[in-house]
């Protein structure tokens, strides 16, 4: 791969790197700051997603997909709703934590609604910042913007699934006979390269199969990197 492919297959981040170095040409002060700014939020990051990512593979082996699509599913009614917003509401860490368990969710079954619900609720109706909100602004101000909030997410979240259909979400596609990941559906966590280097590598904010024997392969140590991946991405298909 070329350097010109890398830069195209990663533009986010080039861009991102071109603003940091017009920030220290032009105004290096403000540079710094952000190269502070970005290490703790990396920082921050690096101790969270970790734990996420634990706990979204431990509910996806723990809680069944009948589970799922019985009460977060299309057809879970006021009662996935309800859930949704129970969900969103008592979870903690940052928004970006809640978006490995929302695939995980969608892949056994949840509606595109119920899990808008969720993520709304987890970034502007969580409990914790509730009482905080009361403490600050007082409780009338809290208790008039959350029923607010609420019906918004609630209107927003029917007009989301009328647009938005299963089908445009990252899914997983037909596989070919051996090892792969869906690319689409890979989070760029890196659990598969640190458990199994000889057959995973990451190339950007991807992992990718390397090249293989597989009379090599160890299907037990395979099977757990599997297991471990949070958003099910690797697959082997055996002839």
């Amino acid at each position: 791969m070329t350097i010109l492919e890398k830069l195209k297959k990663n533009a986010f981040l080039s861009l991102v790197v071109l603003a940091y170095v017009f920030m220290f040409i032009f105004k290096w002060q403000m540079g710094i700051e952000s190269v502070k700014n970005s290490l703790y939020y990396i920082k921050e990051m690096l101790l969270i997603m970790p734990v996420i990512f634990v706990l979204t593979a431990l509910l996806d082996l723990w809680v069944p997909k009948e589970k799922i699509i019985r009460y977060l599913g299309k057809e879970a009614g006021a009662k996935g709703t309800v859930l949704s917003f129970v969900i969103g509401s008592v979870s903690a860490g940052p928004i970006y934590a809640a978006f490995p368990m929302c695939v995980m969710l969608h892949k056994k079954g949840a509606s595109i609604k119920n899990i808008v619900i969720i993520l709304s609720s987890w970034a502007v109706i969580k409990i914790p910042m509730l009482l905080n909100e009361a403490k600050f602004l007082g409780f009338k101000f809290m208790a008039i913007r959350w029923v607010l909030t609420v019906g918004a997410v609630v209107v927003f979240s029917w007009i989301t699934s009328r647009i938005i259909k299963d089908e445009d979400l990252p899914v997983e596609s037909k596989v070919a006979l051996g090892l792969s990941i869906n690319e689409d559906a890979c989070m760029g966590c890196g659990i598969c390269a640190e458990e199994q280097p000889e057959l995973f590598e990451m190339d950007g904010r991807k992992a990718r199969v390397k090249v293989y024997n597989d009379e090599n392969i160890d299907r037990e140590r395979l099977n757990k990197t599997m297991e471990l991946c949070p958003v099910e991405s690797i697959k082997y298909v055996e002839d």
